[in-house]
């Protein structure tokens, strides 16, 4: 991910450094449990540990890889090299019994359950300020539209609780998603353990609350990379779905809410007027990046016999990348919404702006519950008055009034015609989410 879409965490993790470490921790906690069977010296893995927390691989080592494996060809010989330049003979212990894959899908899982977190945490933010916009707008009426057209009142509240709900089943998939990277496979060549004992698997598994793997080949399977890409791509239809609402409602013809304008903020170069929707509509990128990682995630899973890397050059690309979009994206979204600059005169003003189209079916109710008419004739008399409505700008009440088949009276015409009446519900839906 280029520099400008990188959030601090997400840069700081997915360094080359970090990954160094990240292999370190697990040749040391397999290290360790071999000590403590006598397979390997406990005075190396004392020595090693300390020298790695004394002195932390940095980014001078991950250059020095970067020169080893220019001649080896290989990332963990390069690696195991030059942790012995660094820290001398006892890092020969090291790297006892396992494979290379043992050691970069087990500390692939490390970064990727952080990775993980971070976004679970920036999701938690952009569900917290749904809420808090949730209920600020509980009562704020505006136009429901369906096929982008007017359809019925509602409040503007409702829309952020709906937009609550899909977070908290976003973060549901996140969960599960980060419980199933969440293993260690430390099982050998080929997955038999010839080398090295399941036991020091469970130890380590166990030493971190996790899980070891119940069975591998040489590899981890990549169902589970692809359930991460997976809960990341969905997470990125929840944003863009979000997103795409505040593109729509800023629009010049709706201008029901605004993305934030900062103060010496622009536009466009040529038209000094224009508030473009540049936020969301990044987001609305970053979303169809998600979904093109899963893509790449699934086939990756089918891999030849035992093992083979054909996944290994994309995961180095899309892990990063899918978990880096999905933390800025996230993050970007909470500030919009955040800030949402929001005009309730306009919602409502939009919402009378059709002549009282919307409130058609309370009058088609009204004709068929209280007037006892049949439901083709109460329909064909308001479908009637309201495509005439549509042509003329007249209002459908007026309409309706001088309609000499019409039975109703102004009394039953202005309880149909009431706002109040399609918002009395709102209270118990938002009585579920405890609001």
């Amino acid at each position: 991910m280029i520099d400008r879409y990188l959030t601090p965490e997400m840069k700081a993790l997915w360094s080359e450094a970090s990954k160094y470490r990240a292999w370190l921790r697990v040749e040391l906690a397999a290290m360790q449990a071999q000590a403590r069977h006598g397979e390997v010296p406990q005075s190396a893995y004392d020595a090693l540990s300390a020298q790695s927390e004394a002195d932390p691989l940095d980014e001078a080592f991950a250059q020095k890889v970067a020169e080893i494996e220019a001649v080896t060809r290989h990332d963990i010989v390069a690696f195991t090299r030059a942790l012995t330049e660094r820290y001398g003979e006892d890092a020969r212990f090291i790297h006892h019994g396992l494979t290379s894959t043992d050691v970069v899908d087990t500390a692939q899982n490390l970064l990727l359950d952080e990775a993980l977190g971070l976004i679970i945490t920036d999701t938690e933010a952009l569900r917290e300020v749904c809420r808090t916009q949730a209920v600020a707008h509980k009562h704020t009426p505006t136009v429901g539209r369906t096929h982008g057209i007017h359809a019925e009142p509602m409040t503007f509240g409702l829309k952020f609780l709906n937009w609550m709900a899909t977070l908290d089943r976003d973060l549901e998939r996140l969960q599960a998603a980060r419980g199933r990277v969440q293993v260690v496979m430390l099982s050998g060549s080929v997955g038999t353990y010839a080398h090295v004992s399941p036991r020091i698997e469970e130890e380590v598994a166990q030493g971190w609350g996790w899980q070891a793997a119940p069975v591998t080949n040489q590899t981890l399977a990549r169902d589970r990379h692809a359930e991460v890409l997976s809960a990341l791509a969905i997470l990125g239809t929840t944003l863009e779905r979000i997103a795409v609402e505040v593109r729509h409602l800023q629009r010049s013809e709706v201008r029901e809410a605004m993305e934030p304008f900062g103060k010496g903020q622009t536009g466009s170069s040529s038209m000094p007027h224009k508030k473009n929707p540049i936020l969301t509509e990044n987001v609305t990128g970053f979303a169809r990046l998600l979904r093109g990682f899963l893509a790449t995630g699934l086939e990756n899973v089918a891999l030849w016999h035992e093992r083979d890397i054909s996944h290994s050059s994309a995961e180095r690309v899309i892990l990063p990348d899918a978990t880096a979009a999905a933390s800025y994206a996230t993050r970007r979204l909470t500030g919009v919404l955040r800030d949402l600059v929001v005009f309730p005169e306009r919602m409502l003003r939009n919402l009378n702006d059709l002549g009282g189209l919307v409130f058609s079916q309370r009058v088609l109710h009204a004709l068929i519950d209280d007037q006892g008419m049949s439901r083709e004739a109460a329909y064909s008399l308001v479908q009637r008055n309201a495509l005439h409505s549509w042509e003329t700008g007249e209002g459908l009440r007026d309409l309706l009034k001088a309609d000499p088949e019409n039975p109703l009276s102004d009394a039953d015409l202005d309880a149909a015609f009431d706002l109040q009446w399609y918002l009395r519900h709102v209270d118990d839906i938002y009585a579920r989410f405890g609001l």
